[in-house]
């Protein structure tokens, strides 16, 4: 008989637990600095029927005071309409009324105090639900490499996506009561029931100097040269960490952004990079030595024919028409297509399988498994691939062409020469903290051990450095404070089904280390398709390298360490001034200086190897002669001589307004003249 009634009181009535969601943990660099939080923002609701405000006397007594006040904070809504919507939601007896979303937690400091909501927690009316705004302190520094959170993408992107599982941390329940309208509000004012568990933070290997470096210097060559896109990656030798990762993309407007992760994504023909994978495998197969001699015919064309037919199937050019029989060495340096094609030709022409075994070895067929999502598949051809040609695929492997790497993967293997024939993954997490504990900590996972023999990876060394030395890199890398070992690599962009010729595009690269001579870092840079001026690798990625490589030196002390300075001959000593006798005896202990104590309170005078100084006594009244001092020591003997004085200038006294020796009374003012 009463059916409705109760099923209208039960519908009213119904609850349900809602998910909160945690605060997501942080993500550090490797120096501390937050790459990536959460911010508590805040949804504000009211219920206008609270207790405090239940008598309308008191409502619309305050409601105009509140109104004005949600204005000045919020000024794109007026007094007026903040007072309307609230009273019109009065007349509804809205329990649920939205106020404002997107609140920070000042600005909700600043609301609490507000009339009728500083009634009380209850009484006031206010209704608080806290979420979660993932911000970038840094904002666009390493943006795409930081990554986000996206329901709509599987794994995520970037760091955010990979390391969801221990950033996200564990949802809490808050129960919520369906009211009038089928709205649910809270049941207790916003608290939850269930406390949500926070995430736990990962502390990045990104270095945000190196990182802010990085970014500028790309992005400055790619502006100048106007290229579709450019990346770089720096990354730590013996450890594999990434110190820095960057991304840029030509927009519409031929502005930069970060859209794309061509480190990680992008596999393409590596051009002459790859010639570093071909004369380590000859070298380690004793099929040649760097002194093997090879004609690279002043340029080319060196033309590979079809016996059957006669007919020309593929032509090999050198950029550089230096000619001649030149040793493999040479041929390496100058970046010949036409040497690297002829010695892989004579070395496994008539067994290709044993030059594309080592490739696979070396595991440059394989994804490097980072844990970032989205690593590009690299491609190494083999005689059994299904696009093998018997008559052009070794020879257009040897100098990088029918193959396929990415920017991080063709730097993993360039890094395990600098790290002594030892292939290791690259890694950006180092750990993972919980409250600032240690709970995970991430090791560097070896992919090859010992890539080649170590006779072979000297050689391969030499080969490296001579690039830069007397090669294609000499021009924009070579610097006189360190060496730096790498390669160019100027590649075709194929343009589909049209061939090489059809766009006449470029990707440009150089891939290297530094210091050669005990490296810390290595690095690749990779730019697409400039526009303005030459695409030749070493006036294209060459600069973005070397102005890197010469700022992460700069500010590296580990690897820019001033060497010790050992003085033998015929040296002076340091000048000493007349001063402050502590100071000076602290200078000379740092300095290594051994002071002889000459003043009338030291009879004994030790001679062997030490500077003799004496400490000047003055005459009571008589003016100190202080030119050349430092202010510090001028006013410190004016001021125990007795004397008041008057600085002018800067840098150390030039002269003074009265001459030292001179006599006059205690509390006179000198003037001193510091240039």
């Amino acid at each position: 008989m009463q059916g409705d009634k109760w099923k209208k009181m039960a519908q009213s009535m119904s609850t349900k637990y809602e998910n909160v969601e945690a605060s997501r943990g942080n993500i550090l660099s490797v120096d501390g600095s937050l790459l990536a939080t959460s911010v508590p923002e805040y949804e504000l609701h009211m219920d206008m029927m609270a207790a405090g405000i239940a008598s309308d006397r008191v409502f619309y007594e305050k409601v105009d005071s509140l109104a004005a006040k949600l204005s000045q904070l919020y000024p794109d809504k007026s007094a007026r309409d903040f007072s309307r919507m609230l009273r019109d939601a009065r007349k509804d007896n809205d329990r649920y009324q939205l106020i404002r979303r997107h609140v920070t937690h000042m600005e909700l400091k600043q609301i609490r105090k507000f009339p009728i909501f500083n009634l009380g927690k209850y009484k006031g009316g206010l209704i608080v639900l806290q979420q979660n705004k993932r911000i970038l302190p840094f904002q666009s520094l390493a943006a795409r490499t930081i990554g986000y959170k996206n329901p709509n993408v599987k794994n995520g992107v970037g760091l955010e996506g990979a390391y969801a599982k221990y950033i996200d941390g564990e949802n809490g329940k808050r129960l919520m009561q369906r009211i009038a309208g089928g709205v649910y509000v809270p049941v207790n004012d916003g608290e939850e029931e269930i406390a949500a568990k926070d995430g736990a933070d990962i502390i990045s290997t990104i270095n945000v100097n190196f990182q802010d470096i990085a970014q500028k210097a790309l992005k400055k060559q790619l502006d100048s040269i106007q290229a579709d896109f450019g990346t770089v990656v720096l990354m730590e030798v013996a450890t594999g960490e990434v110190r820095a990762i960057a991304n840029y993309t030509r927009d519409k407007d031929g502005t930069y952004k970060e859209k794309f992760n061509y480190a990680i994504s992008y596999e393409a023909e590596p051009g002459s990079t790859f010639k570093l994978a071909s004369y380590m495998a000859m070298l380690d197969d004793k099929k040649i030595d760097t002194s093997t001699r090879v004609d690279i015919m002043h340029g080319g064309p060196y033309q590979i024919i079809n016996p059957r037919n006669g007919r020309v199937v593929l032509k090999i050019k050198d950029a550089d028409d230096e000619g001649g029989v030149v040793s493999a060495r040479r041929a390496f340096e100058k970046s010949s297509n036409i040497g690297a094609a002829k010695l892989i030709n004579a070395s496994y022409g008539n067994n290709p399988s044993a030059f594309t075994d080592k490739l696979y070895a070396w595991h440059l067929n394989e994804k490097n498994e980072i844990d970032i999502p989205g690593e590009g598949q690299p491609l190494i051809k083999n005689p059994k691939s299904k696009y093998w040609n018997n008559l052009q695929s070794l020879s257009q492997i040897a100098y990088g062409y029918e193959s396929k790497l990415s920017p991080l993967q063709m730097l993993t293997f360039y890094n395990s020469v600098a790290n002594n024939g030892k292939m290791i993954s690259p890694v950006f997490v180092r750990e993972i903290r919980r409250m600032g504990n240690t709970v995970e900590h991430f090791q560097t996972r070896v992919i090859n051990p010992q890539v080649c023999s170590p006779e072979a990876l000297a050689k391969v060394k030499g080969l490296l450095e001579g690039v830069v030395e007397e090669g294609t890199g000499k021009t924009h890398i070579k610097n006189k404070l360190y060496k730096v070992a790498g390669k160019t690599g100027t590649a075709q962009i194929a343009n589909g089904s049209l061939g090489y010729g059809e766009k006449n595009a470029h990707q440009a690269s150089f891939c290297g280390y530094f210091p050669a001579d005990h490296p810390k870092y290595s690095m690749i840079v990779v730019i697409s398709n400039p526009r303005v001026g030459l695409h030749l690798a070493a006036w294209v990625a060459g600069p973005v390298f070397r102005q890197i490589a010469d700022r992460v030196y700069a500010t590296d002390l580990q690897i820019n360490q001033t060497p010790q300075v050992r003085l033998v001959g015929n040296t002076n000593p340091p000048k000493i001034k007349q001063g402050n006798n502590k100071a000076l005896k602290q200078v000379f202990e740092k300095l290594g200086v051994k002071p002889l104590y000459a003043d009338a309170g030291n009879n004994t005078v030790d001679t062997s190897n030490g500077i003799a100084y004496a400490e000047v006594q003055y005459k009571s009244g008589t003016v100190p002669s202080v030119t050349g001092m430092g202010l510090s020591d001028a006013l410190y003997l004016m001021g125990n001589a007795g004397y008041k004085v008057t600085v002018r200038g800067s840098g150390t006294v030039k002269s003074q307004s009265v001459t030292g020796g001179s006599t006059i009374p205690k509390g006179s003012r000198i003037t001193l003249m510091l240039e």
